[in-house]
């Protein structure tokens, strides 16, 4: 199955509250979405291996992946398509070795030098961002502006998908950038119809 990064969706159980989780994941996939990661920074493992499997039955039949954000053990025992990285997060060897060849996995960049000490041949894409200042990630690293998303996308060799503070109306950007994708979390998370805010995505980047 190719990777379709056109449309990432990271999942923030806070905003997802007002529809739940899986309604708005379902509803977003319906809308567009080609991708989801499963993030929950405050869920045990526990919770969410149990959450991670009521999503792949979910989005069972719809060639839509499972990623799930850091936590390799979540990944391992839900059956989880692949797992996505941070800097500071499992190693990408750890992930490539325990989850096996054809799983999915996908490491977050911020700068060259972060680039020319990955693992590229160990990964399927890289998540290149944050592009602007997120409310969504309170810790998240040095924003880089279109330009350094641009630089940092001609200097990658695997497909990329650009994240942090996007929406809709930076489509055009982003594909303009040479990145394969945006991933979004607010954008549709925290929206009031979840799958209009995935269409119109999908509209910005084809018009």
């Amino acid at each position: 199955m190719p990777l379709d990064l056109s449309l990432y969706l990271v999942t923030d159980a806070t905003l997802c509250r007002e529809h739940g989780l899986e309604q708005t994941v379902e509803a977003a996939v319906k809308g567009g979405v080609t991708i989801v990661q499963l993030r929950d920074k405050h869920a045990s493992d526990e919770q969410m291996i149990a959450q991670a499997k009521r999503l792949k039955a979910l989005l069972a039949g719809t060639d839509v992946p499972l990623i799930i954000n850091d936590r390799l053990q979540v990944a391992l025992e839900s059956q989880a398509d692949g797992l996505h990285v941070g800097q500071s997060d499992a190693t990408v060897q750890q992930a490539r070795r325990a989850l096996g060849e054809q799983a999915i996995i996908g490491l977050s960049i911020n700068t060259i030098a972060q680039l020319q000490v990955s693992p590229l041949e160990l990964l399927d894409y890289v998540g290149i961002g944050p592009v602007f200042a997120t409310e969504s990630k309170q810790d998240h690293a040095q924003p880089i502006g279109f330009g350094g998303l641009a630089a940092l996308v001609k200097a990658c060799p695997l497909p990329s998908v650009a994240i942090g503070g996007l929406k809709a109306s930076h489509a055009i950007s982003v594909q303009r950038a040479g990145a394969n994708g945006v991933a979004v979390i607010s954008a549709i998370c925290g929206q009031p119809d979840p799958y209009q805010a995935a269409r119109v995505f999908q509209t910005a980047a084809t018009s």
